[in-house]
């Protein structure tokens, strides 16, 4: 894969000297991330290039972009090679999603599928794209990091990022994956929906019980952050949230590695910060986030703001989700919100339901939620087993005339709402007739 990325160089620089660049990535943590890394590095190049943030690809989209210029895409359009093969344009992509269809010869794709390389996220192959160009790039490995974070492709670390957190100068610790992990513990239990803790998530006093549980005591007025906890405090947070229902097997997936990222120089918790670039772009202002991912301070004071408001709306599409009426059948579930949720978050949405202890291992989470004339729909697995959602969304979905993306376990397509129905009906039938085989 790195001989490609060389071999990428190369071609951009040859074609850049007659055509200007276009870079398209994707709105959510990893494609700000790459869209930064990469805007950074063809800066420093001193390439001639614009830059678009979307939601998604769609044939519409694809045929409407310039025939004139490079057109460059991040952390997207693998599963867009059948409209992509139409285009004139000379077409890279650096990605790390599946493949579905051969690569045009109008298309240079670098993804770590192809080569058999170690799983990184799309900001991780941009970062080696940059790195390759020059090593004064190096200053852009905490975005990679962020980026992986979120893409969640941080719990199996390997060679690949192992280079890319040296390079970061990230500090790792063991713990509890709650967020903020640099924040007073207090704070951080309150607000924390992965895990839900019934009785102490959205109830202080609730938390502090389970604090005096634990015996962490406040010192100087404050409560420890949860990276600040000795091996004993974090042993005893971890048995005091295990005591008030969240299942040993739930809580055991959220133990893993907490990254710490020097960013408006402060040490900041990754996963804090991907959040937030996701919060930014699904409240559909990824210019912010964009922005916040280049250092802009104002963006930084724009995007905590937004934050705020995003977790408002997680929290009532939550309750609306509790009370509304869905379609149910054996291990799956079906959440048709319509336009009572935003489509920017309706992912997120069935991703805590997905983490809810409501729903046993193996079970397809289904939403849906209204985008103008057309319907966002993200499928997820509950727990860490199960069916591969993109297969099944794949299935129903390119007999309609659409297209899917995404992962085994985390997928998700465009349809039009004319097609909302039979989405639905054939959704089930194909749910029910894989139930049946298994």
């Amino acid at each position: 894969m790195l001989e490609k990325i060389k071999l990428s160089i190369e071609k951009i620089d040859s074609l850049s000297k007659s055509k200007p660049i276009k870079v398209i990535s994707h709105y959510d943590a990893d494609g700000i991330t790459s869209a930064a890394i990469f805007a950074k590095a063809l800066q420093r190049w001193k390439k001639n290039f614009s830059l678009q943030i979307v939601k998604g690809l769609d044939e519409q989209f694809i045929h409407s972009l310039p025939e004139d210029q490079i057109l460059i895409f991040l952390d997207l359009a693998s599963g867009s090679l059948n409209y992509l093969k139409e285009k004139k344009a000379p077409i890279f992509i650096f990605d790390h999603h599946e493949i579905t269809d051969p690569i045009p010869g109008n298309v240079f794709m670098v993804n770590p599928l192809i080569d058999n390389h170690e799983m990184i996220s799309a900001a991780g192959v941009c970062y080696l794209f940059a790195k390759a160009l020059s090593n004064d790039n190096k200053d852009l490995a905490n975005l990679a990091i962020i980026g992986m974070v979120g893409d969640l492709l941080d719990k199996n670390i390997h060679k690949t990022y192992d280079e890319i957190i040296k390079d970061s100068n990230t500090t790792v610790k063991k713990g509890l994956l709650l967020y903020p992990s640099t924040r007073p513990l207090d704070k951080s239990l309150e607000y924390s929906s992965n895990p839900y803790i019934p009785n102490v998530t959205g109830n202080y006093k609730g938390v502090i019980e389970l604090l005096r549980d634990a015996n962490i005591p406040k010192i100087d007025g404050r409560f420890k952050s949860l990276y600040e906890l000795t091996e004993e405090e974090m042993s005893n947070l971890v048995t005091s949230i295990m005591l008030r229902g969240v299942e040993q097997n739930k809580l055991s997936s959220l133990i893993g590695n907490l990254y710490l990222v020097k960013f408006f120089n402060k040490m900041e918790d990754a996963r804090e910060f991907s959040a937030l670039i996701n919060a930014c772009s699904r409240m559909d202002c990824p210019e912010i986030s964009l922005g916040f991912c280049l250092g802009n301070k104002k963006c930084k004071i724009e995007a905590e703001k937004i934050h705020v408001t995003y977790k408002q709306h997680i929290v009532s599409a939550l309750k609306y989700v509790s009370e509304m009426e869905k379609i149910q059948g054996k291990d799956y579930t079906i959440i048709n919100a319509g336009d009572n949720i935003k489509d920017t978050i309706i992912g997120t949405i069935a991703s805590i339901i997905s983490q809810s202890p409501a729903y046993r291992e193996g079970t397809i989470i289904v939403a849906l939620a209204y985008n103008e004339d057309k319907i966002k729909v993200s499928a997820r697995i509950a727990g860490r087993e199960g069916r591969n959602v993109r297969d099944v969304l794949h299935k129903v979905v390119v007999p309609l005339g659409g297209e899917v993306g995404g992962h085994p376990k985390a997928a998700g397509c465009l349809i039009s709402k004319e097609k909302e129905a039979v989405f639905i009906q054939e959704l089930k039938k194909i749910l029910e007739v894989e139930l049946v085989k298994v």
